[in-house]
């Protein structure tokens, strides 16, 4: 147990170890994400429909708003979300997780934003078509761009953007 305990405090982990360090991380980032969309998507850029389980969960006002419009602003609220969760995310990635020194400081955050950047675009795409397309709830998409991220993200990270 103490061994356990000091890999989760240290840097030096076992790679399953530094996977579920990886997911606690993603899952600090994913919850700012999250916050910061439904925000947004509430108060700024209306992004919800009307039968989304989280408005009914949080017993939100919904205004109807077209699904075209509503694809656009949730692909703009999940954007502005995505640059302050991917800050948290890098933070406690070079913080607590992986090594940092493979590449110079600055071309590490450049490429840790790049890696996001791909994969949130792939994801606010897939969210937008899925919205647009099929009138799926705003959450129900939202989640599906999540489950994109995390996988290109770990992968990428992992093996392009810091040292292991």
């Amino acid at each position: 147990m103490k061994h356990l305990v000091k890999q989760f405090a240290g840097r030096e982990h076992t790679p399953v170890i530094q996977f579920v360090k990886y997911g606690i991380a993603g899952a600090v980032s994913t919850l700012v994400h999250i916050a910061l969309f439904y925000l947004l998507a509430c108060k700024l850029l209306p992004a919800i429909s009307h039968g989304d389980r989280i408005a009914s969960l949080l017993n939100l006002a919904v205004d109807p708003v077209p699904d075209g419009i509503r694809a656009r602003n949730a692909m703009i609220d999940n954007t502005v979300a995505f640059l302050f969760s991917n800050l948290t995310a890098y933070l406690i990635n070079i913080g607590w997780v992986f090594k940092s020194g493979r590449h110079h400081p600055f071309l590490e955050v450049l490429f840790f934003y790049l890696v996001s950047g791909i994969s949130i675009v792939i994801g606010s795409a897939l969210m937008g078509f899925l919205i647009h397309t099929f009138g799926t709830t705003t959450t129900a998409a939202f989640f599906a761009n999540v489950v994109v991220a995390l996988l290109i993200n770990f992968v990428m990270r992992k093996h392009f953007v810091f040292d292991g």
